[in-house]
């Protein structure tokens, strides 16, 4: 009976060993790429004017805050966050990249803010006063219901 026991114990990891290996694994993954998006994406802000640096660096505070459970990205380039599943949620876009006189922060179709036929997903920024983050904060707690 002993050397079935030493037989089983050196077969090597239970069924339930390799699956929470494996879930660990992943985990790993998940949090490395967690990690690598949000490092490419204060790369790209960094690389910004000073004037729309400073809407980005503010934006991703307070999304971070709003929105803890979403994911730092880039998309085409520009900052993004993304669900638990990888869809862009809502992003912003430099004005200085494109030639434009303002930012633009802008929600994907994955974000709740439907209101009947006809409604806003994108808005510009020239600035971020107490204001526009009162309505960003709200735009991010309705997108994520």
């Amino acid at each position: 009976m002993p050397e079935e026991k030493t037989a089983k114990a050196s077969a090597g990891f239970s069924a339930e060993e390799k699956a929470a290996m494996k879930d660990r694994a992943l985990e790993i993954k998940a949090d490395a790429k967690k990690a690598n998006g949000e490092k490419a994406l204060l790369e790209k802000v960094a690389e910004m004017s000073p004037t729309d640096r400073a809407i980005a660096e503010r934006l991703h505070a307070i999304i971070k805050s709003t929105a803890p459970g979403l994911s730092p990205k880039t998309w085409y380039g520009m900052p993004a966050y993304a669900t638990s599943d990888g869809k862009v949620l809502c992003f912003f876009q430099s004005g200085e990249k494109f030639g434009s006189r303002y930012c633009t922060f802008g929600f994907q179709d994955v974000a709740n803010l439907d209101d009947g036929a006809m409604w806003p997903t994108s808005f510009a920024l020239k600035e971020l006063n107490a204001s526009a983050e009162e309505t960003i904060v709200a735009l991010l707690t309705k997108a994520m219901r």
